[in-house]
């Protein structure tokens, strides 16, 4: 089942690219790139969803 989840991409003032997705709470992450990111974000809602279930 595929889900789809709004997600708040910012900039740190270090250059860094942060995620978050505002509806599972903690569920953040950061990288240097944004191909990085989406893959980091993507794991990241992959756990808080596992997170939620147990």
């Amino acid at each position: 089942m595929n889900r789809e989840f709004d997600v708040i991409i910012e900039r740190d003032s270090d250059g860094y690219f942060v995620a978050s997705v505002p509806i599972l709470a903690g569920c953040h992450t950061q990288a240097k790139s944004l191909d990085e990111l989406m893959e980091r974000i993507k794991e990241a809602i992959e756990l808080c969803l596992e997170i939620e279930q147990a």
